[in-house]
């Protein structure tokens, strides 16, 4: 989780405070391994959720910033594929 926060701010201020464009190298390689890193997290959350019956703050806020990472993800697919089939 903590590697998601830190790729998830490295993100923001690389877009924000130093200018870095959208769709360049730096930044594409910082969402792919936020999404990963997101992805991983759910994954891990959801396992301690049902099979560890682990119910902490922590394993929760875990799987909800996974969730909401799944979710960005498909929407960002589904994006892509619609673009493709209109243009």
């Amino acid at each position: 989780m903590v590697a998601f926060i830190v790729f998830l701010t490295a993100l923001i201020l690389g877009m924000n405070v130093l200018r870095i464009q959208p769709g360049t190298p730096s930044i594409v390689i910082v969402g792919i391994c936020m999404t990963i890193t997101g992805l991983a997290t759910l994954i891990t959350g959801a396992i301690s959720l049902f099979r560890l019956k682990d119910r902490s703050f922590v394993v929760i806020l875990a799987t909800i910033l996974g969730s909401l990472t799944a979710v960005i993800f498909i929407v960002e697919v589904i994006e892509g594929i619609v673009w493709r089939l209109t243009h």
